[in-house]
């Protein structure tokens, strides 16, 4: 009985993970989104910077609420890799969102899957079947067929957003690491040094933003917070090979964002690449449920 209920709880936390880590996704597409049309009229530094005080405007009440111990650096090597992994990523895709399509820019860190899921086998120690291989690979594919890179991908930008997605997949293994540790002081953490880097730039580019701007820096800041609390959180949940195909899901609702907002029909190629990713992500889940092993009685 007691291995049927260990079984039943780890399946739950995994189904919960993949939730929490689809849900940490869309708020990733959202963000994306927003931080491509601000950059095109502000410095990256001052991006950061602001979208870091919009953060901490629900940072703070969650840290009075909580108290929880902000300065427990028993791993701070790891720690501190994950900021600065953290911070070099967000950089690195809003400079290359400068001087590149953000289809292009898209295509680099929709390889971050892949990364991650090779990270995973030597920093974590985790067993990554055949299946999960395939189904990354899958939806790789897919993605190059809905985004159609073009010629930008071999431009100047490009080796900063490969390097931008090396850096994403490389923080999503860390936090995997950190997993016993609280989500909050790595959340806040986070934030921190991305607004320390970005304060250090402000001295060389800084445009006064009016008030519709600011709210919308501010509101970049809370939606990648809830971004990074659910990945933080899922990775808790769930083995970082197992989540990694669920980060195809960006595509998905970066296609809905296009048409809802911009009216952008998809084409023949962005429904044929979506059907691909979704197809790899149910079949991740489908090849989970029937090689789980069946609990004891």
């Amino acid at each position: 009985m007691t291995s049927s209920r260990q079984a039943g709880i780890g399946t739950a936390s995994v189904g919960m993970g993949i939730a929490l880590f689809l849900t940490g996704v869309f708020f990733f597409a959202l963000n994306d989104a927003l931080g491509k049309w601000l950059v095109a009229d502000y410095s990256v530094g001052q991006l950061m910077l602001l979208r870091s005080v919009g953060a901490a405007v629900v940072l703070v009440p969650m840290i009075w609420h909580l108290k929880v111990d902000l300065f427990d650096f028993s791993q701070w090597q790891l720690q501190i890799v994950r900021i600065l992994c953290m911070a070099g990523d967000t950089f690195c895709f809003y400079y290359s969102t400068r001087s590149m399509p953000l289809a292009d820019v898209m295509t680099f860190y929709m390889a971050a899957p892949l990364i991650i899921t090779a990270l995973s086998v030597p920093l974590l120690g985790e067993r990554v079947e055949p299946f999960r291989w395939a189904a990354v690979t899958a939806g790789f594919v897919g993605v190059l067929i809905a985004l159609q890179p073009s010629a930008a991908v071999f431009s100047s930008s490009s080796p900063i957003a490969l390097f931008g997605a090396v850096m994403f997949g490389l923080a999503v293994t860390v936090t995997r690491r950190l997993r016993r540790t609280h989500w909050l002081p790595l959340v806040v953490w986070q934030f921190a040094g991305a607004a320390v880097i970005g304060s250090v730039t402000l001295p060389f580019a800084w445009t006064t933003p009016g008030w519709f701007d600011t709210g919308l820096m501010f509101l970049v800041g809370v939606v990648a917070m809830a971004c990074f609390i659910c990945i933080t959180r899922a990775l808790t949940m769930a083995p970082a090979a197992t989540l990694a195909p669920f980060h195809y899901s960006a595509m998905i609702w970066a296609t809905l964002m296009g048409w809802l907002v911009w009216r952008d029909v998809p084409t023949l190629p962005i429904i044929l690449g979506n059907v691909i990713i979704i197809a790899s992500g149910l079949f991740v889940l489908y090849m989970d449920s029937s090689t789980r092993p069946v609990p004891a009685e």
